[in-house]
């Protein structure tokens, strides 16, 4: 069969969830979906989901099934009991989590697909929200050769990149290492705008001279011009930001690998979502830069 021709289940359909099976419904897939809020899913629904009350049924009407939900616990959610994802899965079917989760966690799960006779890839993707509408994600695989070449078409169509990284739990890793970065680089861009102003230049004039100068990155220049003001929804909101420096910390203690640098970012993160900014897009660090230097 075309690989463009397999039915979709997709579990989760959140901020990024959504977006992704959007993509997926105007590629012309058939598309089974659910998600723990119904009325978030009623847009889709509309453009030709069929909506499943569980996340089995979904995967009993799909071939190959997503998800793509918060933290470990949220994926354990799913995936358990008479009405989870594992209770649906059958030899032949592809189950592709796209969640940023534990990668020990993940493995795991891997494991109990395997024993059911399905497969399992782990897909987190690095990219905000509008790169889930347009359809230019990076997306990173981790898991074996076969399930990925048998789900890179589709993923083709959801990302500008796609990339096996290596087996289970591989890609997760190689997420994490993105996301220590995004927050080192708003962190560090966030006190340069504020040394700047400090001094008497204009926030706007710096965040505009640095987001062209040698460090403006792809993510600063994007987001740069959100430390002037929040966008009224999130790109990439502290509380997500903080969770996935929690996992990569617990990754690294396991492997031995210093964060010098993140450590200093992810107490001022933590700091940001006890100070009333979980919510806000993970430029708020600059806010809670300059709240600190002036206690």
């Amino acid at each position: 069969m075309d690989p463009l021709d397999y039915t979709i289940g997709f579990v989760g359909l959140g901020a990024m969830g959504s977006r992704i099976a959007a993509r997926l419904l105007e590629s012309g897939h058939q598309v089974y979906g659910t998600n723990r809020t119904r009325a978030k899913a009623e847009t889709l629904v509309e453009r030709g989901l069929v909506w499943r009350d569980t996340p089995r049924e979904v995967t009993e009407a799909a071939e190959v099934i997503f998800s793509m939900v918060t933290d470990d616990a949220a994926l354990e959610a799913i995936n358990s009991g008479s009405d989870g994802i594992l209770a649906g899965l059958a030899p032949g079917k592809v189950y592709v989590d796209m969640s940023t989760v534990s990668p020990h966690v993940s493995r795991e799960l891997a494991e109990r697909v395997w024993a059911l006779g399905a497969e399992m890839l782990d897909a987190p993707v690095s990219g905000s929200l509008p790169a889930a509408e347009g359809g230019s994600l990076t997306i990173m695989v981790g898991g074996g050769e076969e399930p990925f070449t048998q789900v890179e078409p589709i993923l083709q169509e959801l990302g500008a990149t796609v990339t096996r990284i290596g087996e289970n739990g591989q890609a997760l890793l190689l997420k994490l290492a993105v996301n220590i970065s995004l927050a080192v680089q708003m962190l560090a861009f966030s006190e340069g705008v504020l040394l700047a102003e400090r001094g008497g230049i204009d926030r706007a004039l710096a965040v505009d001279v640095l987001t062209q100068s040698a460090v403006g990155s792809p993510m600063l220049k994007s987001r740069g011009p959100f430390v002037l003001a929040q966008p009224e929804t999130p790109l990439f909101d502290v509380g997500l930001m903080s969770k996935d420096l929690d996992l990569a910390f617990e990754t690294a203690g396991a492997l031995d690998a210093p964060l010098p640098t993140a450590t200093v970012a992810r107490e001022l993160f933590t700091d940001a979502g006890t100070m009333g900014y979980e919510h806000k897009d993970i430029a708020a660090i600059y806010d809670v830069l300059a709240k600190i230097g002036r206690e």
